[in-house]
Protein backbone atom coordinates (compact mmCIF):
# COMPACT_ATOMS: atom_id res chain seq x y z
CA UNK A 1 0.00 0.00 0.00
CA UNK A 2 1.26 3.47 -0.67
CA UNK A 3 0.78 6.03 1.61
CA UNK A 4 0.64 9.81 0.32
CA UNK A 5 2.77 12.24 2.62
CA UNK A 6 2.52 16.00 2.78
CA UNK A 7 5.49 17.15 0.80
CA UNK A 8 4.22 20.64 -0.26
CA UNK A 9 2.14 18.97 -2.99
CA UNK A 10 -1.15 20.12 -1.68
CA UNK A 11 0.39 23.42 -1.21
CA UNK A 12 1.28 23.89 -5.02
CA UNK A 13 -2.73 22.44 -5.79
CA UNK A 14 -3.82 25.19 -3.42
CA UNK A 15 -1.57 27.76 -5.20
CA UNK A 16 -2.58 26.79 -8.74
CA UNK A 17 -6.51 27.13 -7.46
CA UNK A 18 -6.16 30.34 -5.87
CA UNK A 19 -3.70 31.95 -8.89
CA UNK A 20 -6.70 30.31 -11.51
CA UNK A 21 -9.75 31.71 -10.00
CA UNK A 22 -7.82 34.72 -9.36
CA UNK A 23 -6.94 35.34 -12.38
CA UNK A 24 -10.28 34.69 -13.97
CA UNK A 25 -11.92 36.89 -11.77
CA UNK A 26 -9.36 39.95 -13.17
CA UNK A 27 -9.99 39.18 -16.90
CA UNK A 28 -13.92 39.33 -16.38
CA UNK A 29 -13.04 42.40 -14.76
CA UNK A 30 -10.81 43.80 -17.29
CA UNK A 31 -12.93 42.21 -19.92
CA UNK A 32 -15.84 44.17 -18.20
CA UNK A 33 -14.17 47.38 -18.26
CA UNK A 34 -12.58 47.52 -21.57
CA UNK A 35 -15.20 45.61 -23.53
CA UNK A 36 -18.32 47.13 -22.42
CA UNK A 37 -20.07 49.86 -24.83
CA UNK A 38 -19.63 53.46 -24.08
CA UNK A 39 -22.42 55.95 -25.44
CA UNK A 40 -20.62 58.96 -26.34
CA UNK A 41 -21.62 61.62 -28.77
CA UNK A 42 -17.87 61.14 -30.73
CA UNK A 43 -15.26 58.88 -30.71
CA UNK A 44 -11.53 59.75 -31.80
CA UNK A 45 -9.90 58.23 -34.65
CA UNK A 46 -7.67 54.76 -33.43
CA UNK A 47 -4.09 55.63 -32.85
CA UNK A 48 -1.91 52.61 -33.98
CA UNK A 49 1.24 55.05 -33.87
CA UNK A 50 3.21 54.41 -30.78
CA UNK A 51 3.59 56.76 -27.91
CA UNK A 52 1.33 59.54 -29.99
CA UNK A 53 -1.34 59.20 -27.52
CA UNK A 54 1.07 59.62 -24.46
CA UNK A 55 2.42 62.60 -26.06
CA UNK A 56 -1.20 63.96 -25.94
CA UNK A 57 -2.14 62.90 -22.59
CA UNK A 58 1.05 64.58 -20.95
CA UNK A 59 0.43 68.04 -23.23
CA UNK A 60 -2.67 68.41 -21.45
CA UNK A 61 -0.67 68.24 -18.29
CA UNK A 62 1.57 66.37 -16.00
CA UNK A 63 -1.27 65.04 -13.61
CA UNK A 64 -3.71 63.91 -16.06
CA UNK A 65 -0.76 62.39 -18.38
CA UNK A 66 0.71 60.70 -15.33
CA UNK A 67 -3.40 59.69 -14.84
CA UNK A 68 -3.55 58.14 -18.17
CA UNK A 69 0.20 55.96 -17.99
CA UNK A 70 -0.07 55.15 -14.70
CA UNK A 71 -4.20 53.23 -15.87
CA UNK A 72 -2.69 51.92 -18.72
CA UNK A 73 0.04 49.99 -16.55
CA UNK A 74 -2.33 49.13 -14.05
CA UNK A 75 -4.73 47.58 -16.29
CA UNK A 76 -3.36 43.66 -16.87
CA UNK A 77 -0.37 44.37 -14.14
CA UNK A 78 -2.28 41.79 -12.04
CA UNK A 79 -1.34 39.30 -14.86
CA UNK A 80 2.45 39.24 -14.40
CA UNK A 81 1.57 37.91 -10.73
CA UNK A 82 -1.16 36.06 -11.27
CA UNK A 83 -0.22 34.10 -14.46
CA UNK A 84 3.18 32.35 -12.66
CA UNK A 85 0.72 32.02 -9.67
CA UNK A 86 -1.47 29.92 -11.35
CA UNK A 87 1.23 27.95 -13.17
CA UNK A 88 2.19 27.11 -9.70
CA UNK A 89 5.91 26.45 -10.76
CA UNK A 90 8.59 26.92 -7.49
CA UNK A 91 11.79 25.97 -9.77
CA UNK A 92 11.47 28.02 -13.14
CA UNK A 93 14.38 29.76 -14.83
CA UNK A 94 13.64 33.76 -14.05
CA UNK A 95 14.19 35.08 -17.48
CA UNK A 96 12.37 31.93 -18.94
CA UNK A 97 8.92 32.84 -16.52
CA UNK A 98 9.72 36.67 -17.46
CA UNK A 99 9.52 35.75 -21.17
CA UNK A 100 6.49 33.95 -21.16
CA UNK A 101 4.46 35.96 -18.34
CA UNK A 102 5.16 39.13 -20.50
CA UNK A 103 4.42 37.13 -23.36
CA UNK A 104 1.09 35.61 -22.68
CA UNK A 105 0.42 39.76 -21.03
CA UNK A 106 0.99 41.13 -24.28
CA UNK A 107 -1.22 38.42 -26.44
CA UNK A 108 -4.18 39.13 -23.95
CA UNK A 109 -4.09 42.89 -24.30
CA UNK A 110 -3.44 42.75 -28.05
CA UNK A 111 -6.66 40.32 -27.99
CA UNK A 112 -8.54 42.95 -26.02
CA UNK A 113 -7.45 45.86 -28.56
CA UNK A 114 -8.66 43.86 -31.22
CA UNK A 115 -11.89 42.98 -29.69
CA UNK A 116 -12.79 46.77 -29.34
CA UNK A 117 -12.84 47.11 -32.47
CA UNK A 118 -16.83 45.90 -32.99
CA UNK A 119 -17.63 47.71 -29.76
CA UNK A 120 -19.48 51.17 -29.78
CA UNK A 121 -17.55 53.65 -28.06
CA UNK A 122 -14.03 51.84 -27.78
CA UNK A 123 -11.56 52.82 -29.55
CA UNK A 124 -7.82 50.69 -30.72
CA UNK A 125 -5.04 52.10 -29.28
CA UNK A 126 -1.23 50.84 -29.45
CA UNK A 127 -0.12 52.86 -26.73
CA UNK A 128 -2.88 50.45 -24.72
CA UNK A 129 -0.66 47.60 -25.59
CA UNK A 130 2.49 48.56 -25.01
CA UNK A 131 0.99 49.98 -21.48
CA UNK A 132 -0.37 47.17 -20.44
CA UNK A 133 2.37 44.94 -21.79
CA UNK A 134 4.77 46.71 -19.74
CA UNK A 135 2.74 46.90 -16.36
CA UNK A 136 2.87 43.07 -16.80
CA UNK A 137 6.57 43.29 -16.94
CA UNK A 138 7.03 45.59 -13.76
CA UNK A 139 4.87 43.61 -11.49
CA UNK A 140 6.04 40.42 -12.59
CA UNK A 141 10.15 41.86 -11.41
CA UNK A 142 9.12 43.28 -8.57
CA UNK A 143 6.94 40.46 -6.74
CA UNK A 144 7.47 36.83 -8.59
CA UNK A 145 11.36 36.12 -7.89
CA UNK A 146 11.30 37.66 -4.41
CA UNK A 147 7.73 35.31 -3.64
CA UNK A 148 9.38 32.55 -5.40
CA UNK A 149 12.56 32.59 -3.52
CA UNK A 150 10.55 32.80 -0.49
CA UNK A 151 8.34 29.63 -0.88
CA UNK A 152 11.56 27.89 -1.71
CA UNK A 153 13.31 28.91 1.52
CA UNK A 154 10.19 28.01 3.19
CA UNK A 155 9.72 24.49 1.29
CA UNK A 156 13.19 23.42 2.17
CA UNK A 157 13.01 24.92 6.25
CA UNK A 158 9.72 22.49 6.15
CA UNK A 159 11.15 18.88 7.70
CA UNK A 160 10.94 15.58 5.29
CA UNK A 161 7.97 13.02 5.70
CA UNK A 162 8.76 10.34 7.43
CA UNK A 163 9.54 7.23 5.64
CA UNK A 164 8.50 3.97 6.85
CA UNK A 165 11.47 2.04 7.90
CA UNK A 166 13.54 -0.48 5.46
CA UNK A 167 12.47 -3.81 5.31
CA UNK A 168 16.11 -5.27 4.19
CA UNK A 169 18.07 -5.32 1.22
CA UNK A 170 16.23 -5.80 -2.23
CA UNK A 171 16.46 -9.25 -3.28
CA UNK A 172 18.20 -9.91 -6.27
CA UNK A 173 17.63 -12.71 -8.85
CA UNK A 174 20.67 -14.81 -9.66
CA UNK A 175 21.92 -14.69 -13.09
CA UNK A 176 21.11 -17.41 -15.58
CA UNK A 177 23.74 -18.66 -17.95
CA UNK A 178 22.93 -18.01 -21.62
CA UNK A 179 23.64 -21.25 -23.93
CA UNK A 180 25.77 -21.64 -26.04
Amino acid sequence: MQRHSSNGHGTVIRFRTAGLVLLAAHLLLVAWVTLRPLDVPWVSAANLHPLASIRADLALGWRQGARCIVTGLALLAPLGVLLPLAGGRLSVSTWGSLLRTVAAGALISLGIELLQTGVPGQVVNIDSLLLNTVGVALAHVAVVPALRARLRRRAELRPLPQQEPAQGPTPTIPRVGVAP
